[in-house]
């Protein structure tokens, strides 16, 4: 009598502990594609992507991947997969070598993030199936992409025309050219916080600071008409030679915009290593990067340049 109550106990108990895993699983798993179930239920995914094999690779990505990474953790607002190809990038099947052979070995397709900051460099390493599923990953799904430094430089040959024609239009805009190489430049200028109630665009302490950093110079498809500038730089702050790379004195550093049903956060600064150690900059692209998760609202309808914009002297 008592061994089958004890058996009994035993089997409601197996019960009970499948079920609840069951549950578990189809909460927090599902999202991996392949039936894996989710080790970090509840926590928003970016994948990080530094696809530098076709190009420049900047020596503050390194640097700047970890710092990525830990501000997601600490944060406890996101988990973050560091890469450094662009394998994952893609709703596809990825199909296994030597004894994977036959097998699908992609668990973790694009659906299984929210976000996918990329730090591109040169032509990258995605197929043309990798460009649409990443476009449709931001557009028909609602998903985010951050991209930061050089960004604006990728997918483009030296005399600027595109090897990925919908690339500049995804990100709101491409350097300019100055005989044959980008169009930035080194400065410690003064930034204007032309939208401070974007999630993260006071962390540097006010409406303006002084920053130095290697700033973009954008050319099209950059439009006012198309982007929300989130951050600009002063020209009362930059050189004569620095302010004719733009006659209009439109010099964006920090912009988002929706494209589609998705969330795209650019920042046009890391190229020094100091950057991702500024406590202002940690602090604005953690911010962003809630924003492009669909953490933090925030209203990205495009403006116009403003007229009398100044800052204070």
């Amino acid at each position: 009598m008592f061994a089958r109550i004890n058996l009994c106990v035993i089997v409601v108990a197996l019960a009970v502990w499948s079920a609840t895993s069951i549950s578990v699983a189809q909460q927090a798993g599902g999202r991996g594609g392949r039936g894996q179930t989710d080790p970090w239920p509840g926590k928003k995914k970016v994948l990080l992507v530094a696809d530098v094999q076709t190009g420049y690779h900047h020596d503050a990505i390194n640097h700047g991947m970890g710092v990525i990474e830990r501000l997601g953790r600490e944060s406890g607002a996101y988990i973050t997969f560091l890469r450094t190809d662009s394998q994952l990038i893609t709703k596809q099947p990825i199909a296994g070598q030597g004894k994977y052979a036959g097998g699908n070995i992609n668990v973790k397709p694009l659906d299984f993030y929210d976000a996918v900051f990329l730090l591109p460099s040169g032509d990258g390493t995605m197929s043309e199936q990798q460009k649409k599923d990443l476009l449709a990953f931001v557009r028909d799904d609602g998903k985010g992409l951050i991209v930061g430094h050089a960004a604006g430089v990728a997918f483009t040959k030296r005399d600027a025309t595109l090897t990925w024609p919908e690339w500049g239009d995804l990100i709101g805009g491409l350097m300019d050219r100055v005989d044959g190489h980008a169009g930035e430049f080194r400065a410690y200028a003064r930034i204007i916080v032309e939208d401070t109630n974007f999630p993260g665009a006071l962390s540097f302490g006010g409406p303006t600071f002084m920053f130095e950093e290697q700033h973009p110079v954008l050319m099209a498809p950059y439009s006012r008409d198309k982007v929300h500038v989130i951050m600009r730089l002063d020209p009362a702050s930059l050189t004569e030679q620095q302010r004719a790379m733009r006659s209009d004195g439109d010099f964006p550093v920090v912009w988002a915009r929706q494209y589609g049903k998705g969330r795209v956060y650019n920042v046009g600064w890391g190229e020094f290593e100091a950057t991702y150690d500024n406590p202002g900059f940690q602090k604005m692209i953690l911010e962003g990067v809630k924003w492009a998760l669909g953490m933090a609202p925030a209203d990205v309808t495009p403006k116009p340049l403003p007229k009398a914009a100044t800052s204070s002297k």
